[in-house]
Parts: structure tokens; sequence; C-alpha cells
């Protein structure tokens, strides 16, 4: 450990979209950085299932994060269960991908209320008690498709662009209040999101272990931007400088154009059944 990391021995930390994949992945490296963790997710059978598999010491319950009264009576459960939070990662998220004209105004009303609304009233219920302790850190997951355009992905990038322009702001609106603020911007990662999609070429996906890592060590040692494999941040920085047309061709080449485009249907059928809300979304 670096002399300016600091130690997470008792920290409460709340993970939502936390029954599975990255949310999983981040409450199991909080833990084991000795964190006080509680996990939440709109299905509750599985988020249950998952703090069984982490340990009795860690609080699950449902929580719908398009609902502000879910989410405030699944905070208020967790400060009476283990104390007052200082770790929020916000994680919680659906991607529907294909041709923009094709997805329904409902499904893309759904990926706002789950991954920026969502997102912006967890950091509304968490920010005053961490402002008035001086003591906290908010993580939202974005996405390097926030950064980046990813055609057949019109909705969620729009969602993970917001989430990135919206961390960047608190930090800069809260600046030496005692919390920190932490964009993570994973690539492709090996959760149910992408199934049946196009991995782009030359950029390896990663695993959902990889990303709760990261942020973990983001919260150890205060970093305020997080790209997962760290090879995108390079490659997302430069963009802007190669003007549109450079970084089109870029991304053709690499095959980020079809990635969302040129879709197995089939093997993306139960995962889209379950983010439209006609199974349990996570």
């Amino acid at each position: 450990m670096r002399s300016s990391d600091r130690p997470l021995e008792g920290w409460v930390a709340v993970v939502t979209g936390g029954a599975r994949g990255i949310g999983l992945a981040t409450a199991t490296a909080l833990r084991s950085r000795g964190a006080r963790v509680a996990i939440g997710d709109v299905d509750e059978e599985a988020v249950h299932a998952a703090a069984d598999s982490l340990g009795p010491d860690v609080v699950a319950g449902r929580l719908d994060v398009t609902d502000p009264n879910s989410f405030a009576a699944f905070v208020a459960h967790v400060e009476r269960e283990i104390g007052s939070l200082d770790v929020l990662v916000n994680n919680a998220g659906i991607m529907p991908v294909g041709p923009m004209l094709d997805e329904p105004h409902a499904v893309a009303r759904r990926v706002v209320d789950i991954n920026l609304m969502g997102c912006m009233t967890g950091m509304k219920l968490a920010l005053p008690g961490m402002l008035e302790r001086r003591r906290g850190h908010v993580l939202n997951v974005a996405s390097a498709a926030g950064r980046s355009p990813v055609p057949g992905g019109a909705s969620y990038c729009a969602t993970k662009a917001a989430i990135v322009a919206l961390t960047e702001t608190a930090r800069v609106e809260f600046a030496g209040r005692g919390v920190d603020f932490t964009c993570v911007m994973p690539s492709f990662t090996r959760t149910d999101l992408i199934t049946g999609t196009r991995v782009t070429r030359f950029i390896p996906a990663v695993t959902a272990a990889a990303v709760g890592e990261a942020i973990a060590r983001a919260v150890v040692r205060r970093r305020p931007d997080v790209y997962v494999p760290a090879v995108v941040g390079p490659m997302l920085r430069m963009q802007p400088l190669l003007g549109r047309r450079l970084r089109d061709a870029v991304n053709r080449f690499i095959g980020a154009d079809r990635s969302f485009l040129d879709i197995d249907h089939a093997a993306r059928r139960d995962y889209d059944a379950r983010i439209r809300g006609e199974r349990r979304a996570s």
C-alpha cells in the first residue's frame, strides 16, 4: 500500500445493481479491503443469493433505482444495520442495443430512468450526510461508450455521457468539502450486457472482477477517472484531437461501428426480456 492510500477498514459501502456482474465484483473487492458492504438490486432473490455468497456480514435488499422511495428506504435500512454511508457505487444499469429507430420509446425511457436518474437519485440521497461528515466517496459507473460514439447504442451512450458530465460537475461543485468523486469508464466487460454483441478488435474484453478491483483501487487512491482496461484512457483522450473523420476511420478499423448493430438476437433474448421488465432486471 502506498503512503497516500487510505484504509477502508470499517467504511460502509453501498453498491447498486449488486446481484451480479460489475456490482457483485465491486462488492467483493471492497469487502476484501475491509469495507462493510451493502448490495441492492431490483432482483431480490438474486441479490440475497449474492450476499450469501459473499458472507453473513453483507447487507442485501431489494432496490429499484427508478423509485426514489425504494432508494431512500434501502439507504435507511443500510444505515440502521451497519452505519452511515461512506462509499456509494452507482452501478445499476441496462444496455439495449440495435438501431436507434427500432428502439421503443418505453425502452429508451427505461434506460434513462435506470442509468441516469437512478444515479442522480443515489447521489442526492448519499451526499447530504457525506458533506455533513466531510467524508465520503461517490463512484458512478459510466462507460467508454460515454466518451465515444457507438452506433446501435444511442440511448446507452447518451446516458453514460451524461454520467461523465454529472460526475465531473459534482466533483467541481463540491470541491474541498471532503467528498471524492470518481467516474468509472470500462470498455467491453464480460457480463450479460454484451451478450450477442461483437467485441472490438485490439481491445480485449475485460472481466467484471477487473472492473471491481479498479473501482476498489479508485476508492483507496481517490482517483477521479478510472478506465478499464487502462489503455482505453489515452485512446479516448486522444479522439477529440483526431477530428471526426480520422476518429470514425479508427472506429471502423477496430469494429466499433458495428459492435452494437451486428448482434445475435437469439443470444440476447433472455437479457433483453429482463431489461424490458418482462423479467427481473439487474
